[in-house]
């Protein structure tokens, strides 16, 4: 990032943090913010006043231009600020992500039918990839995938079933994956098609994102060839293409959502008296917010970190796997400790505390666990060192 990017994502970011905390926050106690996420009238309030204040989608410019991703992190980071930050300035999961793919990957014409109406604010999508456990399908293993897709002339048709499909529920745009002969592809979809019913909106620990998560049923959906998002058979690598840069904004997001949670713990130790002084001056929970600090900012240079790397134009596999592991795992010990520093009221509703503990809870499963990328990162490890063998054995031969 240059030195005039770098101001320029700094302005941004300014305002977009001014605008979470002065203008979206106080929607935090709206009747409208509900289990299964903010209601779609509320998303449309948010978003026209983030388009008044000159903030919607902040990490794509005017002239259609995307950020890099170091200066992405500048802006995400204080979108989280507020559960509601990222879907009110249209950062929020899975559209910025989709956003990203369509952009990298999509046609002239699928840009502007599908993409543009993205950027505006003025549609949500979702992405169809995972499916049920119960039935095999695809989770953190996407080749498990078993939707299928065949050619009908110069139409493509899809059937299959999809679980956990986020923001499916009042989506306009869907991104499809399912498995031909030629391997896994993607479609553009106009939604909502009665060929693509939802079965079932989940509960989960986790309500900030539009639309909740949904089990999905596709019957024989028709797609028009000109819809396939890139080449049949091309599907994982787009798929990879999205993963990386999607893993790190979500850390983007989430550590600006754990930043908020410490401040609001730091006020409540500093205030809250217990045995004679403010709890902050007891050893132990002055401890727990000085750790705060400092997993806040390591996790603040790994996503730079990462976030350079992607600039570069690498991938990014293994050290968006990395991020994606030290980040999710030091936000879940921050929301941990805000929670055990503010007691009682740090279990209840009075604050978001609770909620980012929430949020952040789930963020260890989304994009992959934990462990996932553990598995993965130590198959490179065992891989470099059995080449690093071989090449010593040549070498001594």
């Amino acid at each position: 990032m240059n030195w005039s990017e770098d101001l320029s994502a700094a302005k941004i970011a300014a305002r977009v943090e001014r605008f979470v905390r002065e203008e979206v926050v106080p929607y935090e106690r709206d009747d409208r913010c509900g289990p299964h996420g903010p209601s779609d009238d509320l998303v449309r309030e948010l978003r026209a006043k983030a388009r008044d204040a000159g903030v919607l989608t902040p990490h794509i410019l005017d002239d259609g231009a995307h950020l890099s991703q170091r200066a992405t992190a500048m802006v995400l980071k204080p979108s989280g600020l507020s559960p509601l930050g990222p879907v009110a300035v249209n950062v929020m999961a899975p559209d910025e992500g989709n956003m990203y793919l369509i952009g990298k990957v999509g046609t002239d014409e699928q840009k502007e039918r599908f993409l543009r109406p993205l950027v505006r604010g003025e549609v949500r999508s979702a992405f169809f990839m995972t499916e049920p456990a119960a039935e095999g399908g695809a989770g953190s293993d996407p080749s498990m995938m078993q939707t299928r897709c065949y050619r009908d002339g110069d139409d493509w048709i899809v059937d299959g079933r999809k679980a956990f499909i986020t923001g499916a529920q009042g989506a306009s745009v869907g991104i499809v994956m399912a498995k031909a002969e030629e391997g896994a592809c993607m479609f553009l979809v106009d939604l909502p098609d009665p060929a693509v019913r939802m079965e079932r909106l989940l509960d989960t620990i986790d309500s900030s994102m539009p639309g909740g998560h949904s089990i999905v049923r596709i019957d024989n959906l028709r797609v028009p060839g000109a819809q396939m998002l890139g080449a049949p058979g091309e599907g994982f690598k787009y798929a990879q293409i999205r993963l990386a840069p999607a893993r790190l904004s979500h850390c983007m997001r989430w550590w600006g959502a754990c930043q908020r949670a410490h401040e609001i713990a730091t006020a409540y130790a500093c205030t809250r008296m217990a045995f004679g002084k403010p709890l902050v001056d007891h050893e132990g929970v002055g401890f727990m917010l000085a750790e705060n600090r400092i997993d806040l900012k390591q996790a603040e240079l790994m996503i730079d970190w990462c976030a350079d790397i992607l600039d570069s134009g690498s991938l990014g596999t293994a050290e968006s796997s990395m991020a994606k592991v030290a980040v999710s795992e030091a936000l879940m010990r921050i929301a941990d400790r805000c929670v055990q520093v503010m007691g009682g009221t740090g279990v209840s509703g009075d604050t978001i505390v609770e909620q980012v503990f929430r949020e952040v809870r789930a963020f260890r499963i989304y994009d992959g666990p934990t462990e996932v990328h553990k598995w993965s990162l130590a198959k490179a490890v065992k891989r470099e060192w059995m080449q690093g063998n071989a090449r010593n054995s040549e070498g001594t031969a």
